[in-house]
């Protein structure tokens, strides 16, 4: 496609057929698990249609050639086993509890090591990464809404001889692009906002390193954690009105914030966009949106944040984010969080509904404990 088209153009017509007569505008699922022999395809495991429609839209939207996966851990599973054993990862204390399970289970196997690290402290984070094999980065942090210095980290990273990834799921490849600010992977839950409607399970990895993305590609196709072709289908389906959707949803996040920041039962909120916030410069720096996600704190009233996410009635409580709907959950109420992480925040993922109506809304479940 033409290379100085908007994104929101490219997120509506890459990964089409081609335009020739009687030719459907968008793409099928391609449901075969067999192909004729005489291609490059070979096996349903090492490749679909629908699947290379998605990458292809993928790729272009964050610079590199894409990969997609079973789902986001899956994704995340095929970087991470790149470290070669015994090799260190430098990873965030604050990330998405499954990636941090992940690695340290695989730590308490001696697979690797993990150092954890304020990722929003750059100069930490630094002084961490001498013979480091990878640095993951989130930004922002689930759910802490940290901000990380992406190109700092980055060039750190790589004079340490580090690998660097990116976890993009929260800002989605309209708001930042971690590739073009010197990482080497940016990695993808696409079962958030890229597909968006809380119905499909799927992660994406891309790279503009063509050894990178071939390593990645085998183990996909050697663990065997692919994407189903619907799955992929309705992904990509879904990705066509990421613009829409988020402008939206952040427009409404961003006014959630600023009246729940004035909120007397509210103690904190994490929100990259407010001017107060401690990542606010840093992420209007390296993104052009503050995104659809905020946490908020009740004081240290952790019966209270989680009578909240009980009392809502719009608002959905559950574990996911990204989709058209409203959710919200007390983060704590899972074990495998983070300790470090306040037993009464509330990860608020702001859908697409009326701001007034999401207001009205946790108002009453807020006011509700007075």
């Amino acid at each position: 496609m033409t290379p100085d088209l908007d994104p929101s153009t490219v997120v509506v017509h890459a990964g089409r057929p081609e335009r020739v007569p009687n030719a459907p505008v968008g793409g099928s699922p391609v449901f075969s698990s067999t192909y004729v022999a005489g291609g490059d395809r070979g096996y349903g495991r090492f490749g679909n249609d629908a699947w290379t429609a998605l990458e292809d839209t993928l790729g272009q939207l964050e610079g590199g050639r894409a990969l997609t996966f079973a789902s986001g851990m899956a994704a995340a599973a095929a970087v991470i086993d790149l470290v070669p054993v015994g090799g260190r990862v430098v990873a965030p204390q604050h990330a998405y509890s499954g990636v941090l399970a992940l690695l340290d289970q695989q730590a308490e196997t001696s697979r690797l090591t993990v150092d954890r690290v304020d990722i929003a402290n750059t100069e930490s984070v630094v002084q961490t990464l001498d013979g480091a094999a990878l640095l993951w980065i989130e930004s922002p942090t689930n759910p802490a809404m940290e901000v990380a210095d992406i190109p700092a980290l980055a060039a750190a990273g790589h004079a340490a001889g580090a690998t660097v990834v990116v976890d993009n799921t929260f800002a989605t490849p309209l708001l930042q692009q971690p590739l073009a600010l010197g990482a080497d992977v940016v990695m993808h839950s696409a079962t958030k906002f890229i597909a968006g409607h809380s119905d499909v399970i799927l992660g994406a990895v891309i790279t503009a390193d063509d050894n990178l993305w071939s390593a990645i590609e085998l183990r996909r196709r050697s663990l065997g954690a692919i994407p189903g072709s619907m799955d992929a289908w309705l992904a990509l389906r879904g990705l066509r009105t990421l613009a829409l959707r988020l402008d939206r949803a952040q427009s409404n996040a961003a006014y959630l914030a600023e009246r729940l920041r004035r909120h007397p039962r509210i103690s904190r909120v994490r929100y990259p966009g407010l001017p107060d916030d401690p990542g606010h410069a840093r992420a209007a720096a390296q993104m052009s949106g503050f995104g659809a996600i905020l946490s908020i704190e009740l004081g240290g009233d952790a019966e209270g944040a989680q009578q909240v996410c009980e009392r809502t009635k719009l608002w959905v409580h559950a574990t996911s984010l990204g989709g058209v709907e409203s959710l919200l959950e007390r983060r704590r109420r899972w074990a495998i969080e983070v300790p470090t992480i306040p037993e009464d925040l509330i990860r608020l993922s702001v859908g697409i509904e009326h701001p007034e109506d999401l207001w009205t809304d946790l108002d009453q479940a807020l006011t509700s404990l007075t």
